[in-house]
């Protein structure tokens, strides 16, 4: 073998070679990267200052309002009305049933006024009304003062046809008789008694959401 020829012969073996190197380079696994080492923090098992822990925090509620019990809330006037539908003044069964619950009332048993407001329909003269609203206001009163009402903490007001709740006459003129018989009626209000308003006044949680008398500084 001439010497060009053994030449020739090493090329092609290197020209074989390259593209096998070649592939064998790219299929060469990457190297792993180095793993990191965790880093542990050391827990602090040192207690916590009360202070710290939110002992003795400052409570939300207002200091004034810690520990004041509810006041309870002022007794109302009773209000009821009696109805004569028959006319006259003689008191009806519902009327005297309506007078003994007035009687077994709170508003009673505090012992304040009882002011009855004795009304009428508008059928007669204006004399004639105002002495049957009377009369109405009177036989109140006579039942009351004998299941215990004392005869002067009643007060009793005629305002005969005045003050009419109902017409006492239709549109076309003629009498409304179920408008009259609710006007012929009797009025009760049982007032609550002075010294339950001084409670109130005495009271700073109900004295500053309940107007007594006049504006103070007026």
């Amino acid at each position: 073998m001439t010497a060009s020829q053994n030449t020739r012969k090493h090329m092609v073996a290197w020209g074989a070679a390259v593209p096998m190197l070649m592939l064998s380079a790219c299929n060469a696994p990457e190297p792993a990267e180095p793993e990191s080492e965790e880093v542990s923090t050391p827990v602090d098992l040192t207690p916590i200052p009360e202070e710290e822990a939110g002992v003795g925090a400052t409570s939300i509620l207002r200091s004034d309002m810690d520990g004041r019990p509810i006041a309870d809330p002022p007794m109302e006037p009773l209000e009821a009305t009696l109805t004569f539908e028959e006319g006259g003044s003689e008191l009806s069964a519902d009327a005297r049933t309506k007078i003994q619950e007035i009687v077994e009332s709170e508003q009673f048993a505090e012992g304040g006024q009882i002011i009855l407001r004795g009304h009428s329909d508008s059928s007669g003269s204006d004399d004639a009304n105002i002495r049957a609203s009377r009369r109405r206001a009177e036989a109140v009163r006579d039942l009351l003062e004998e299941l215990g009402a004392s005869e002067e903490r009643i007060m009793i007001i005629a305002m005969g046809e005045q003050n009419p709740i109902a017409p006492n006459a239709l549109p076309s003129g003629e009498p409304d008789e179920e408008g009259r018989a609710a006007n012929r009626r009797v009025d009760v209000t049982v007032e609550v008694p002075p010294e339950e308003q001084e409670g109130i006044r005495d009271d700073p949680a109900l004295a500053a959401e309940t107007p007594l008398g006049e504006p103070a500084g007026n």
